[in-house]
């Protein structure tokens, strides 16, 4: 089954201050297609998001707003799954860039990555993205959206890999992982789901 995965760069400590975005759409196979922009948020840059991914606002001077390119970033994402690493983020800049422009919520299902991580590769020293780079050999040029992007699809393919599952919805069910869901105005987050963890863990015990 295919999925996306996204990453947003933001210009400064608010979530609607989007300066590029990068989406991967990916399946148990590998990357299918890509899609990267840089965003003029309309707002200034701090100098300590700049020290994090490298974009100034001389960069952006000639970029479209989000608004401008929603209807590509829509067509990616709506009625898809999305992935993303430390999918909180993510999805609140998503939220807050649509409310924003006053535009439409897509509706989505969706996982964060570092929930994934933690259930299938236990006790690493930590689940952020270049770590768990390192750790599987996976090539990252750390904060640059599409890279982010690119690595959150070879992590989960590398997670169906080492567990076998045939697809993402075999890996979720195995490690006892909901999506979680965006639609208008509202959302719910990537949770562990307790009955099923409930059922494995007794399973287990008759073994």
């Amino acid at each position: 089954m295919d999925f996306v995965a996204i990453d947003f760069e933001t210009a400064n400590r608010y979530r609607n201050s989007a300066c590029a975005v990068g989406v991967v759409v990916g399946n148990e196979n590998g990357v299918i297609d890509k899609y990267y922009s840089l965003i003029n948020p309309q707002s200034p840059f701090e100098m300590q998001n700049i020290r994090v991914h490298g974009i100034t606002e001389a960069d952006i001077q000639e970029a479209p707003t989000f608004r401008d390119i929603w209807p590509t970033i829509k067509s990616y994402i709506n009625n898809q799954v999305v992935v993303a690493h430390n999918a909180s983020f993510d999805m609140s800049v998503l939220r807050a860039s649509l409310d924003q422009y006053r535009l439409y919520y897509p509706t989505l299902q969706y996982l964060c990555s570092v929930m994934l991580s933690r259930q299938v590769w236990p006790n690493l020293p930590n689940y952020k993205l270049n770590t768990l780079a390192d750790v599987h050999g996976i090539i990252l040029d750390h904060h640059h959206a599409l890279a982010d992007s690119r690595a959150v699809v070879d992590l989960l393919v590398k997670a169906m890999s080492d567990t076998r599952a045939s697809d993402l919805n075999q890996l979720l069910q195995d490690q006892s992982i909901v999506y979680g869901q965006v639609f208008e105005r509202n959302y719910r987050t990537p949770r562990r789901n307790k009955k099923l963890v409930q059922k494995v863990t007794k399973g287990s015990s008759t073994k």
